[in-house]
Formats: C-alpha cells, structure tokens, sequence
C-alpha cells in the first residue's frame, strides 16, 4: 500500500510538476522562465526551479505567491540579489495573478553539500520544479520520512523566536502584521508537521492536512495548530492570535522538537 506522499518505494515523491501550473499561472511561469534566463545567463544561472502551490497545482489567483529558487554557479553577491530583487518586483507588478514574488539564491555547491544534503538539498529534491537547466535532483539522494530528515529541516526554530518577537514589537502597519502573522503560522505549522513526520510515516505540505497529522499526536494543542493553519492561509492583526503563536505555541514547539530530534546542525 502507498503511503501518503511516498512512491511505491518509500521515498518522498516529488509533489511538484510544471503540468500541474493552473492556467491562470502559465504565463506567470513562461515569463519568469524568460525573465530569469535573460537576467542571469548562462555564467551565472546553472538551473532554477518553482515550489509552492503554484507547481503543486493548489495555487489561488491574487491570493498566492510565485516562489522560485536560483542554484548559481557561485556564491551569490549583493550584485546577484539586487538582480533578483528586480525580478521580484517586475514579476509582481505584471501579474495580478500572483500575490508577491520571492526569489532564493544559492550556489551549487551550498545545495549539493554534505551539510545541507538533508535540508536544502532534499528541499530542491523534493519540493521543487525544475523550471530551467539542468536538474540538480539527479545528484542528490532519495529521502524518507526519518528523524534525521525531522532534525534537520525544522530542527532550528527557536533560533526564529527572537527575529518574530522584535519584528512584532516594532511593526507599524497592518501590513507589516499581516505579513509576520503568515510567516509565523507557516513556520509554525510546518515544523509541527515534521515534528511528528517520523511517527506518522508520510509526507504533506498541505498546511490544513499537516495540522490535522500534528493533531494526531497532541491533541492538547490540536485547537491551537489548526488556529496557525487557519492564520497561515488568513493573515491576521489580532494580537491575541499573535501572542500565541509567537509567545506561546512556537516556543512550546521549539523545545519539543529539541527534545524529540535534537538541534539542526549548525551553520555556519
């Protein structure tokens, strides 16, 4: 029997597919193929890829965003993020489709090392859609559902809880509340997945599917998992809803997933 989101043998199967865009995405996704090729070249880009509901197929028309990664044949530079800051903001202001444009820059040699084999890389491996050049998945091994994978994917959010407290303290705008209560809750409902990943044995990135397996596993704070999913989707300016996921589900989370899997390797 397959087991959600695993192939016939076990491995995490690739959830993305540039044939499963939504029609109201494809020329989103054509010009951000053309936009990125003239941009970087061929000295500089070695491949690019799409992950998140666009290539997933989930997307909603002015609700989600077009997310891409950038492998480049060498470190990134502040020349290389300027570029690709001008692609955010040219992709985004052509479309109305999408709701913002993010851009991740890495080298190849940083996607393909021993310290990111189970996090970047697998991120590349399984989450993302090659979109240009050649595939880097080739390279890199198949992953299951296991602790180590757990550990080092989500094994650093404490690490987060300062940045999300400062950034609530001095936000200013309705904007800038929304914008953190989404990064949040994502953060949040991701790592409460793959807290309990492990256990369960599959693999989602359905944010209301990964409350719902986290729920399975500690249904004391199923209510306030499926309030972070909801949030994720919805972002808020409530502050009671703030407060808790910032004050009180992510710092319980972070201690849970240290004492389950232990801390994410360092980076330097």
């Amino acid at each position: 029997m397959t087991i959600e989101g695993l192939d016939e043998n076990g491995y995490i199967a690739r959830e993305g597919s540039l044939n499963r865009v939504p029609a109201e995405f494809t020329p989103v996704v054509a010009a951000a193929r053309a936009l990125i090729a003239e941009t970087f070249g061929d000295d500089r880009l070695h491949s690019a890829y799409l992950y998140g509901s666009i290539p997933r197929g989930t997307a909603v028309p002015a609700v989600s965003d077009l997310d891409l990664l950038l492998a480049l044949r060498r470190e990134p530079t502040g020349a290389d993020r300027a570029d690709a800051d001008a692609l955010e903001a040219g992709l985004d202001t052509a479309f109305q489709q999408v709701n913002g444009v993010g851009v991740l820059l890495f080298s190849t040699e940083t996607l393909l090392s021993d310290l990111e084999r189970h996090d970047l890389g697998w991120f590349v491996a399984c989450l993302c859609t090659p979109l240009l050049g050649e595939d880097l998945a080739t390279t890199l091994p198949r992953y299951r559902p296991t602790p180590l994978l757990a550990r080092e994917t989500n094994g650093d959010l404490g690490l987060a809880l300062p940045r999300w407290r400062e950034q609530y303290a001095t936000a200013a705008t309705d904007a800038q509340l929304r914008k953190l209560s989404r990064a949040v809750a994502r953060r949040v409902v991701r790592s409460g997945f793959t807290l309990v990943m492990p256990r369960w044995g599959g693999w989602t990135s359905d944010l209301t599917r990964s409350a719902e397996v986290f729920a399975r596993y500690y249904p004391e704070r199923a209510e306030q998992m499926t309030l972070a999913a909801t949030t994720a989707r919805t972002p808020t300016t409530d502050p009671t809803v703030l407060t808790l996921l910032i004050d009180e589900l992510a710092p319980w989370l972070a201690a849970e997933y240290t004492t389950v899997h232990g801390h994410k390797t360092p980076r330097p």
